[in-house]
């Protein structure tokens, strides 16, 4: 009697996602059913896997703020483009991409005086880049400008391939799960049958930010805080079916 295999797979809502952006995930479920005799139906062993994924953020922002006050439009526009433009300079000798670079500018009067606000915002992959950058700006411009304070941020690449890891991982987990218990019982472990992933979850962890918040007197040989690089975990839970076969089965 021919034995016919039939494969489906069909694409299931990511559920229990609790951070933002979770939305495009997409969880897949594979499922193979075998058209056998009821005297050669196969055995299986259904197990579920877990597995965490902890991915600190690859993005930071900085905002440079320039702001300046003259008696003409002309003298106040061409003060605070000199500075703009050593602050791209410097940007650009690091390396770092104008895609990676906005600037807005504002003009306004007030009373006698024409008063022009500029802002550069960049964005590092690269933390130690990022550092000497900044020195250099508070270095060289001194109190002509604000650096600010870096603001930490996960890209959309990051994210993907940590719930992907996660997902991998709790696969591996199920496996080996499905090995030992095949082992116990004096089975050899089979091709599998099902894989789903049954639950995703995210969320930010900002336990030690806020732990060294609270450290009061503890903290007091530091001027200031320094920031806190945040992380992201995403869990993933999957069932997985395998086929068993006696230890002394051929294969054919």
């Amino acid at each position: 009697m021919d034995n016919q295999t039939r494969v489906f797979a069909k694409i299931l809502p990511a559920a229990g996602g609790d951070y933002v952006g979770n939305e495009n995930e997409q969880a897949v479920e594979m499922r193979a059913l075998n058209r056998q005799s009821p005297s050669n139906r196969v055995r299986e062993v259904q197990v579920t896997g877990t597995a965490e994924v902890c991915s600190p953020a690859d993005r930071a922002s900085v905002r440079v703020s320039v702001a300046n006050s003259k008696e003409s439009v002309n003298e106040v526009t061409s003060s605070v483009s000199r500075r703009l433009e050593y602050i791209l300079q410097a940007v650009r000798q690091h390396g770092v991409s104008d895609k990676d670079t906005s600037v807005n500018r504002f003009l306004h009067r007030e009373a006698d005086q024409y008063h022009m606000d500029a802002e550069v915002v960049v964005t590092f992959s690269d933390f130690e880049k990022m550092e000497r950058v900044r020195s250099v700006l508070l270095e060289k411009l001194d109190k002509s400008v604000c650096v600010g304070t870096p603001k930490f941020c996960h890209s959309a690449e990051c994210l993907s391939q940590m719930r992907r890891r996660a997902c991998v991982s709790a696969v591996e987990n199920a496996q080996q799960k499905a090995c030992e218990v095949s082992q116990l019982l004096g089975q050899t472990l089979g091709p599998p049958l099902l894989v789903r992933e049954e639950e995703t979850k995210e969320w930010k962890n900002e336990e030690e930010e806020e732990e060294d918040r609270g450290t009061g007197g503890q903290g007091a040989t530091l001027p200031i805080h320094l920031p806190c690089t945040p992380t992201i975990t995403a869990s993933s839970r999957v069932t997985v079916s395998f086929s068993l076969r006696d230890r002394g089965r051929k294969k054919l």
